[in-house]
């Protein structure tokens, strides 16, 4: 006789924020699946703008500043943390991982999983940073994951981020970096695109043009919501309605984070409100969704 399913009507609550980082802006993407599946979860984001990109640092020095920054949201109490940067995912979390003080959950895996769901050829491709491609975490995590059959493609494409700050993602110029950078994939006649950096998502227009309206375009953003919603079910760590707003933390300057800010959530924000808090950090606390 099958079970009834679980009540969980008199689940413990688990009030304490999510926390996620990112080398800089793109991981407000994640952020920003994050609330849309999750409106009762507060977040307390960090942006390591001063340090940021760190796509062209070397994988040894991105460990010690996600050590560093997991550090510093386990001591804001949150209770679990998002690694919503491809880089720091890829030294850090899912390869070699680091001990932690708090469950981290990285953004290389639930791609991978939806990519392998995806693919109708067996041929995907992945882009994204250069220290993300280098580092060869797709290609664990393909292995990882029972995709032994699947030929991934890799691309980096490091103006991508640049221009994705800039505002720029649809002008002609971006088009013609976006040719030069995924001819190869349109060559490897790939039917899966896995966006390997969280800035990714924002050319979406420019990368489903170039590669063709039969690629899948994937984003890690929504799969890794989706895990850390089962993840705060299966462990009981849900929120009721949160009291407090969303908390942005900024390393380098505040008002450029909060008008990137603005750009990335956009109607997820109903105000942006700047607090410099002073070197080497400027809080940056962004209003209750709108």
């Amino acid at each position: 006789m099958p079970q009834a399913p679980a009540d969980r009507s008199a689940a413990p609550h688990d009030p304490r924020p999510i926390g996620v980082f990112d080398s800089g802006v793109g991981g407000l993407t994640v952020a920003r699946a994050l609330m849309d599946l999750l409106p009762d979860e507060r977040i307390v984001y960090y942006g390591d703008t001063a340090r940021g990109p760190y796509g062209p640092r070397d994988l040894g020095e991105v460990r010690r500043f996600t050590a560093q920054i997991v550090d510093d949201l386990a001591r804001r109490d949150v209770k679990l943390v998002v690694a919503a940067c491809n880089t720091a995912t890829a030294a850090a979390v899912e390869t070699d991982p680091l001990a932690f003080p708090v469950a981290v959950v990285g953004v290389i895996a639930p791609a991978v999983a939806t990519a392998l769901r995806a693919t109708r050829n067996g041929r995907v491709g992945v882009i994204g940073t250069t220290g993300t491609i280098a580092s060869g975490a797709y290609d664990r995590a393909v292995l990882a994951a029972g995709g032994d059959d699947v030929r991934l493609v890799s691309a980096a494409c490091p103006r991508f981020v640049e221009l994705v700050e800039a505002g720029r993602t649809t002008d002609s110029e971006v088009l013609d970096v976006a040719g030069d950078y995924l001819a190869s994939l349109v060559a490897a006649e790939v039917d899966t695109l896995i966006l390997g950096c969280t800035h990714y998502p924002l050319l979406t227009g420019v990368l489903s043009y170039v590669m063709g309206p039969d690629v899948v375009l994937v984003s890690s953003a929504e799969e890794t919501a989706r895990r850390v919603f089962a993840r705060l079910v299966d462990e009981r760590m849900l929120a009721r309605r949160a009291a407090a707003p969303h908390r942005f933390v900024a390393s380098g300057d505040g008002a450029a984070f909060a008008r990137l800010a603005a750009r990335f959530l956009g109607p997820r924000l109903s105000e942006v409100d700047v607090e410099r808090a002073g070197p080497p950090a400027a809080r940056v606390h962004v209003g209750r969704p709108g």
